[in-house]
């Protein structure tokens, strides 16, 4: 189908719901014309433009025959020559296919890999890492677990980050971060790897993921940890085993058994809702799993080399040297250009299969 037959379609769609609603809609039918009518109205405005541009270039480029309004039209026509392929774009931009989860709150977990004591510590600085950047944009940014170590590293830190587009900005933060510097308890001055696994995971709702009471196995325990100040050494930690699918999450950041139940089940109801999210998307599961992988020192999407003071993004190629600057949250250049850089690679799709 042509591009302009997809906009008659969006167009005719357009009035079919304004139509609808106009003549009494209820209920069910009322709430989902508005929704979709709501979410064409954006690419509708801008189609409109489109053709009213391109009827101005017809009258504009007319006129050129007129040596009185010839300079005159000469600037108009090169402004809408200008402004057509824009407008385009934006149109093809805006019938991209939404994933439905990136307006999604998310379910942050880092834990380290490979590397031991140094990669724990690491864990613990990319935790904090996107504790400051969850705050610069204004999300709610709680933790939910933090398993520390007895030298400051992390074994396990999970956190909910509640606000608008957190998935959407987040999800390519998914996969394997390696370090390369030397630790504080290398005496040669040696530079080691070591590595970090990411995973964000949209929020899911109840209605979102149904989970059966009789599906699931719920053991209660003494917390248990390095004594830090995270982990309460009380008998009301929480593992809950979903059987059908082997997940398992455990929970003893609060005191209360309460707590840690409501808790551990919000992050089943994610990994669930991921999983389904991956069995309808094959791409989607394919690509998450070659970002996070097995969490070997080989494998990795970013390389954070501290000596050299530089942060790299192996998939977009992109190198910044201002470590210092990222660990304190400034993600926003990398964020974008991951997003700029998956935008480009769907709108390729999108044209080839349109034209």
């Amino acid at each position: 189908m042509s591009l302009a037959a997809k906009f008659d379609d969006i167009l005719a769609r357009a009035e079919e719901l304004r139509d609808l609603l106009a003549s009494g809609a209820q209920g069910q039918e009322f709430v989902r014309a508005s929704r979709e009518l709501s979410e064409l109205e954006q690419v509708v405005g801008l189609i409109i433009e489109f053709r009213e541009t391109e009827q101005s270039l017809a009258e504009t480029t007319a006129m050129l025959a007129d040596p009185e309004m010839r300079e005159l039209a000469e600037a108009e026509a090169e402004t809408l020559k200008a402004r057509i392929p824009e407008l385009e774009k934006d149109i093809q931009l805006a019938l991209l296919p939404k994933d439905e989860a990136d307006e999604r709150s998310a379910i942050l977990e880092v834990r380290p890999a490979a590397g031991g004591d140094e990669a724990a510590l690491f864990a613990a600085q990319l935790f904090a890492m996107y504790q400051r950047y969850a705050e610069s944009q204004g999300w709610r940014f709680e933790i939910m677990e933090y398993a520390d170590t007895e030298l400051g590293g992390l074994k396990e830190g999970i956190a909910s980050i509640t606000g608008r587009n957190v998935f959407a900005k987040l999800k390519f933060e998914s996969g394997v971060h390696r370090v390369q510097r030397v630790p504080e308890t290398e005496s040669q001055g040696r530079i080691h790897t070591s590595t970090v696994t990411v995973a964000v995971l949209p929020e899911a709702e109840e209605v979102d993921v149904e989970v059966n009471e009789g599906d699931l196995r719920i053991d209660v325990y003494r917390a248990s940890g390095a004594g830090g100040q995270h982990v309460n050494k009380t008998e009301s930690a929480v593992r809950i085993t979903h059987i059908p699918t082997g997940i398992v999450v455990a929970m003893q950041e609060e005191k209360s058994q309460h707590k840690n139940r409501a808790k551990a089940m919000k992050i089943l109801r994610a990994r669930m809702y991921e999983r389904e999210r991956a069995s309808l998307h094959a791409s989607r599961a394919a690509d998450r799993k070659s970002q996070v992988g097995t969490g070997d020192r080989s494998e990795r999407i970013r390389t954070y080399n501290f000596p050299q003071g530089r942060v790299t993004d192996h998939r977009i190629n992109l190198t910044l040297y201002k470590i210092d600057r990222v660990m304190l949250g400034e993600l926003d250049e990398i964020i974008s250009a991951l997003s700029a850089e998956d935008q480009a690679a769907r709108l390729a799709t999108f044209t080839s299969q349109a034209a």
